[in-house]
């Protein structure tokens, strides 16, 4: 088995934790930034190698409703790449953003014909907020290319798919449940949405209401909370794939809660409790991609020797 044929698709979104690590850890240094920018770029590289190798076996895992709906994690770190490319490329970067933009809409009108037209509660798992929210990152990344207005469009789509999706996700795992082991780690999702939508609405949106802020900080951490008391019991699962959904959601709570500190600071509104969950919430973030990322090496090099030995 080659190294492509074993790389899971799913491992978009370690790519998309990776990229966005680096915007967390930014402010302690640009060299920590350009760390993380280059391991998510290796990753990047690896995925499109499997895509255009190894179309048939991507074809087939996206047959999964866990990994169709995971593999927006694709675009969405696309996204946040272009923020990388941009002072190396400043006239490509806005063209490979406006492409990965364009890409995930494909995305949700292909994930929506292949699963919404044959509706099956038992086929939706938390990842669905990566289809239909996962856009917001648009939003995130909007002002390094001077699209805010396209930026806050995003975010009400996305505001609107997340309360849409949000009484169905929640029927899902608590009055239905039977989740598979394997999509287990999917549930960390749980927080990525509202914390998704806080840093879109920070970054997208100058003047800010208080209320919508107050409203999407507090649907985030109740979710990271809940998403806390979960986390023991499935960082003891065996290693799946689906682990990289432990990097994407803690990061980006983890950088919404830090803007939203860092804006309420300007403001003149300080609190300590806040400023320790930034630190807190910052080391979790950084130490599960980190794991993830180790987790899957410790996955993949075998297939790599093997196929350098044959």
């Amino acid at each position: 088995m080659s190294i492509f044929e074993r790389l899971p698709l799913p491992i978009t979104g370690l790519f998309l934790g990776l990229a966005a690590s680096g915007n967390l850890v930014q402010s302690y240094g640009e060299n920590y930034r350009s760390i993380f920018g280059l391991l998510a770029f290796m990753v990047f590289i690896a995925i499109v190698m499997k895509v255009t190798l190894r179309g048939d076996i991507v074809k087939k895992e996206l047959e999964n409703p866990v990994v169709a709906s995971v593999y927006p994690t694709f675009t969405m770190g696309m996204m946040l790449l272009a923020t990388y490319m941009k002072p190396v490329l400043p006239g490509l970067a806005p063209y490979f953003w406006g492409l990965a933009v364009a890409l995930h809409g494909v995305l949700i009108i292909r994930f929506s014909l292949r699963f919404l037209k044959d509706y099956n509660i038992k086929k939706v798992f938390p990842s669905w907020y990566i289809v239909y929210v996962g856009i917001v990152v648009g939003s995130v990344t909007s002002p390094a290319f001077g699209m805010q207005a396209l930026g806050r469009l995003l975010f009400w789509f996305g505001l609107a798919t997340y309360f849409a999706l949000l009484p169905v996700v929640l029927k899902r795992i608590f009055v239905v449940r039977e989740i598979p082991e394997p999509a287990m780690p999917t549930l960390v999702i749980m927080c990525a949405p509202a914390s998704l939508l806080l840093a879109g609405y920070m970054n997208a949106f100058p003047v800010k209401s208080m209320a919508m802020m107050i409203l999407l900080l507090v649907l985030s951490q109740l979710t990271y909370a809940y998403v806390l008391t979960k986390l023991p019991k499935l960082l003891g699962l065996k290693f799946y794939p689906s682990y990289s959904a432990f990097t994407f959601p803690m990061v980006i709570t983890a950088i919404s809660i830090k803007s939203t500190a860092g804006y309420l600071a300007t403001l003149g509104i300080t609190s300590p409790i806040l400023v320790t969950l930034v630190k807190v919430q910052e080391f979790l973030a950084v130490a599960l991609v980190l794991y993830v990322l180790a987790r899957y090496l410790i996955y993949l090099i075998p297939a790599a020797a093997k196929t350098e030995a044959a």
